[in-house]
C-alpha cells in the first residue's frame, strides 16, 4: 500500500496517473493547499520542500516504508519498483529521463507561472504575463515537433508522458490555441482515452 499526500493539481495527477497505470494499491491523504496544509509539521517530516505530490511506500526497499517528495523523483521510483513505463536499457532510459526532466524542470513552472500571473494575480504585469506565455507557446511547440512521427516523447508511452499531459491539458486556461499544435492535440486525446487515466483524474480530491 502507498500513501499518496495529493490534491488536484497537475503535480498531483501526475501521481495518480502513474499509480492507476502500474495497478498499484494506493490511499490518497489531502493535502488541501488552498487551507496551507502543506505546512503543516507531520507533512513537513514527509515533504521538506512544504510541496505535494508525496508517496510514503509501507513496502519500499528492504520491505521497511520510505517516503518520497518531488513528483519527478516518485516517478522515477514507481517506475524501477514495478518496472513499467521506465526502461531498464540504459540508452532507452536516458530519452525518457531527459522528457522527464523538460516537464520538471521546464513545463511545470512555466506553464505554472503563465497560469498564475494569467489568471491569478492581483495586479496585471503586462511583461510578466507576455513573457510567460510565449514561453508557453515555445515550449508547446518543442512538444508539437518531437512527437512527428511517434505517438509519445520516447517512443513508448512512459512515466514521461505520465509528467507531461496533466500540464499540458490544461491549455485552454493557459490561453494556448490547441489547433496550433496538432501532434499535441492528438498527443492529449491519446492520453486522455487510456482507462487508467480517466480513473485517476476522476479522483473526487480537488
Amino acid at each position: 500500500m502507498i500513501d499518496l499526500y495529493y490534491w488536484g493539481t497537475p503535480n498531483g495527477r501526475k501521481i495518480t496517473i502513474a499509480l492507476e497505470e502500474m495497478g498499484l494499491e494506493y490511499k490518497i491523504f489531502p493535502i488541501n493547499i488552498l487551507e496551507n496544509d502543506q505546512f503543516q509539521p507531520d507533512f513537513l517530516k514527509i515533504s521538506p520542500n512544504n510541496k505535494m505530490p508525496a508517496i510514503v511506500d509501507q513496502n519500499g526497499p528492504h520491505g521497511e516504508p520510505i517516503s518520497i517528495f518531488e513528483s519527478g523523483a516518485i516517478l522515477q521510483y514507481l517506475g524501477r519498483k514495478t518496472g513499467l513505463f521506465y526502461p531498464a536499457d540504459e540508452q532507452l532510459r536516458v530519452e525518457v529521463e531527459q522528457w522527464l526532466m523538460w516537464q520538471v524542470a521546464g513545463v511545470g513552472p512555466m506553464l505554472a507561472q503563465n497560469n498564475h500571473f494569467k489568471n491569478y494575480a492581483k495586479e496585471q504585469h503586462p511583461y510578466a504575463i507576455e513573457r510567460y506565455f510565449k514561453e508557453t507557446q515555445r515550449l508547446f511547440g518543442v512538444l508539437d515537433r518531437q512527437l512527428i512521427g511517434q505517438n509519445y516523447v520516447a517512443g513508448d508511452y512512459s512515466i514521461a508522458d505520465m509528467a507531461i499531459f496533466p500540464w499540458i491539458a490544461t491549455y485552454e486556461k493557459l490561453g494556448i490555441d490547441i489547433s496550433v499544435y496538432p501532434q499535441v492535440q492528438a498527443y492529449i486525446e491519446r492520453i486522455n482515452a487510456r482507462e487508467a487515466v480517466q480513473k485517476a483524474l476522476a479522483t473526487s480530491v480537488q
